[in-house]
């Protein structure tokens, strides 16, 4: 058993058990953080799709051990922000929404590529969603509302 300490959306945890637990597993068991979905479980997919410092995992490939020491934010912790906001209403707007299952790792995602690039294109913004499938509403609606996000952000990216 390890005790492994992180943050998780703001707040310092320290998870006892083994280093080798996935990372997908504890977050639904330990943390309650249910829009980390598992869908494939092999990093295909992005429903479990989480930031690790800043950067899009897929929490079904990360063991435990690996995230000693870092920052890991899921939906729970992301939808408190403005980007969020900003982000929510765009999907909304656009109805970039359908059953709901990939929207956390849609958004979580399209908040890796903005925080890197605030101004992306729509070939930019199809690469950084292209880790997360999507089932029902088709990627155009959701690229739209991205780059709508992007757009009508405020500085906020």
């Amino acid at each position: 058993m390890a005790d492994i300490r992180f943050t998780l959306n703001g707040r310092a945890v320290a998870y006892a058990g083994s280093a080798g637990d996935r990372l997908l597993d504890v977050l639904r068991r330990d943390y309650r953080c249910t829009s980390v979905k598992c869908g494939c479980k092999e990093g295909e997919c992005g429903a479990c799709s989480v930031l690790i410092d800043g950067v899009l995992m897929n929490s079904c490939c990360v063991a435990m051990g690996a995230v000693e020491g870092s920052s890991v934010v899921t939906m729970e912790g992301f939808r408190e922000t403005e980007r969020f906001a900003a982000l929510s209403k765009a999907f909304g707007d656009l109805s970039a929404v359908q059953c709901g299952f990939c929207i956390p790792g849609m958004v979580l995602a399209a908040e890796a590529l903005l925080s890197k690039n605030a101004h992306p294109t729509e070939d930019e913004i199809r690469e950084g969603l292209s880790g997360n499938l999507c089932r029902c509403t088709g990627y155009n609606a959701i690229v739209n509302a991205v780059n709508n996000a992007a757009k009508e952000g405020n500085g906020l990216w």
